[in-house]
């Protein structure tokens, strides 16, 4: 079998329906749009979220909530996602980005303490959890808050 000798199964390809092509196609004259009004006409409709003039839901339902336009974004990173690292290793931004533990553009990046590590590292983040800085430090690493 070769790829010019695949065919299709049957019933697979469907011709798209061509309305308005005469009364005898069963979609001539009005072409399925009824009789008069606005949904009739060419260009005819209304706008998405429009009710009929009742008062909309997006207009009904009250706002909520706040978003600070001054909010950092830090990329978020466990202890135990540092297991990809060798002994005595830098783990910086441009290590993690290379390890892809890092993603994307963000403020900075943050170590929490889940997961254990029993080997030395040297970690350069912006922010760091106490218990992270404390496992860090407990097995012979050292921390620096950039």
């Amino acid at each position: 079998m070769r790829l010019h000798e695949i065919g299709s199964l049957p019933g697979a390809r469907k011709n798209r329906k061509r309305i308005g092509r005469g009364v005898g196609s069963g979609w001539g004259k009005t072409a399925g749009r009824g009789t008069k009004g606005q949904n009739s006409r060419s260009g005819g409709g209304v706008r998405p979220g429009y009710e009929g003039g009742q008062m909309p839901i997006h207009r009904r339902l009250p706002k909520r909530g706040f978003t600070n336009i001054f909010a950092k974004s830090y990329a978020i990173i466990n202890i135990r996602d540092l297991s990809r690292f060798e002994s005595g290793s830098v783990v910086d931004e441009a290590a993690l980005v290379r390890m892809r533990l890092v993603k994307g553009k963000r403020d900075g990046i943050k170590l929490l303490g889940q997961g254990e590590i029993d080997y030395p590292l040297t970690i350069k983040v912006n922010r760091i959890s106490q218990s992270a800085e404390g496992k860090i430090k407990a097995a012979g690493g050292s921390v620096e808050v950039i």
